[in-house]
Formats: structure tokens, C-alpha cells, sequence
């Protein structure tokens, strides 16, 4: 899982997942170019030793033209990771046109535009590898999750489409599908113990998942040893969605 010498783009990687997945791509010696919406990313990624650029995945031309300066700045592009997301949790029959354009553009459309540009940039340097983080919920989720697992379960069929694509380019594409996971806004959720306990109850080993642990699965991807695996969605989320017994949201 040696990424030395390799320069990785990750988009959302401020925090959260995004900035779990730079870190440990860092670890594993890579360049790392972290896209953000938000200037306080900038800081975390810097620490990490990742160079920070400021970019809405949602404003198609400014992405692409950020990804293109990426690659002009280091001389290639080796690896994607389109991690960039928003979830809207909101009962189906209230859902506005404007919640499902934001999920659209924001989870669907800007995984479509940053393979294409990074696709094209990679046929030229020989090759690469593109990870999409799509979710547990393309699998299985909950009443009020319609328009974002809808939007993860077009992240893994888009994936698999890619991978032929890309594929004759020597371009490996995968997706990674984490479940609950500690970011910032989990880690303060699990401060009450009976989320906590709640969350934890939802894996098979009472674990939940760190930002690292789902940073290293996006690392192996990335890297040579899986050479194998195109076109794949890896479910990283501990056992949690292979349960048949539903957690039915609407009565907490």
C-alpha cells in the first residue's frame, strides 16, 4: 500500500472522511492536493502536509479547471478520491426541488465531471486509479434517506460503468461504500452515551468505524496491491448493512 512518489487529488477533504482519507494517503507518501468549500480546511490539510485549493464540486468549471492546475502543478495525476458530499435527511413527501438539485450536483454530477477531467489527464500520464466514496445506504437505508441513497447507489453503478471505460486506459476505478463513521459531527453525537451506545450497536463488533480505518481501505485502492479490483464497490461499514433486521429511523 506504498503510494510514494504518486500525487492524489480528494475532494471534501477538510474534514470528516475527506481529510481522513488525505491524511492517510499522505501517510502512505503520497502528494496530496485536498479540495474544500470551506477556507477552515485549509489548516487540517496544510498540517497534514497536503496542499489545500478552495473548490465548490458543484460549479462545474471551476472543478474542472482546478483539477486541470492540480495536475499541471506537480506534472500528473495519479489517483482521484471523489469524496465531496452532502447528506440531506428530510421525510420524502417534503423533500423540495432545490434539496434534490443540491444532492444531485453535489453527489452525483460532480463524481461524473471530476472522473471525466481526471480520467482524460490520466489516459494521457498511462494510467491511474479513481476512487468514489459513495455509502452503505446504496445498499441498504432508511425512510428519509431516499434522495441521497438514490444519488450512493448512482456512485456504484456509475462506478462499474467507468471501469470498462477507463479500463483500456490502464484507469482503475472502484467505489467505497463506508458506514457510520467518526467525524466531527458523529464524535460530538457519541458524547451522549446512549448514542454512543446506539451507534456502536449498529456493527457486528460493537466498533464504529474511524475516519483512518476508511482513509486506509481508500489508500489500498488506490494503491498496487489492488491491482485486481476494478469496477468494484467495497462496503466498509463493519458488517452493518449485511444485517437483515431494519432500523426504522422514523421511530427514534
Amino acid at each position: 500500500m506504498n503510494l510514494a512518489g504518486r500525487h492524489i487529488i480528494v475532494t471534501g477533504a477538510g474534514a470528516g472522511i475527506g481529510l481522513g482519507i488525505a491524511r492517510q494517503c499522505r501517510a502512505a507518501g503520497a502528494e496530496v492536493t485536498g479540495f474544500d468549500l470551506v477556507e477552515t480546511g485549509r489548516t487540517r490539510l496544510e498540517e497534514t502536509g497536503a496542499v489545500y485549493a478552495q473548490v465548490d464540486v458543484a460549479d462545474v468549471a471551476p472543478f474542472e479547471a482546478a483539477i486541470i492546475a492540480a495536475h499541471q502543478r506537480l506534472g500528473r495525476l495519479d489517483g482521484l478520491v471523489n469524496n465531496a458530499g452532502v447528506t440531506i435527511k428530510v421525510p420524502f413527501l417534503e423533500m423540495t426541488h432545490e434539496q434534490m438539485e443540491t444532492l444531485w450536483t453535489v453527489n452525483q454530477r460532480s463524481v461524473l465531471v471530476g472522473c471525466q477531467v481526471a480520467g482524460r489527464l490520466m489516459a494521457e500520464d498511462g494510467g491511474g486509479a479513481i476512487v468514489n466514496v459513495a455509502s452503505n445506504h446504496a445498499r441498504a437505508t432508511n425512510p428519509g434517506h431516499e434522495g441521497y441513497a438514490g444519488t450512493k447507489g448512482a456512485i456504484v453503478a456509475m462506478t462499474r460503468a467507468m471501469a470498462w471505460s477507463l479500463g483500456p486506459h490502464k484507469i482503475r476505478v472502484n467505489a467505497l461504500c463506508p458506514g457510520m463513521t467518526q467525524t466531527e459531527i458523529v464524535i460530538e453525537a457519541m458524547n451522549d452515551p446512549a448514542n454512543a451506545e446506539n451507534f456502536r450497536g449498529w456493527a457486528a463488533d460493537h466498533e464504529v468505524n474511524t475516519v483512518e480505518e476508511v482513509g486506509d481501505a481508500a489508500v489500498f485502492l488506490l494503491s498496487d496491491a489492488a491491482a485486481a479490483l476494478n469496477g468494484a464497490d467495497v462496503v466498509a461499514d463493519r458488517a452493518m448493512s449485511a444485517l437483515l433486521g431494519v432500523n426504522d429511523t422514523r421511530r427514534d
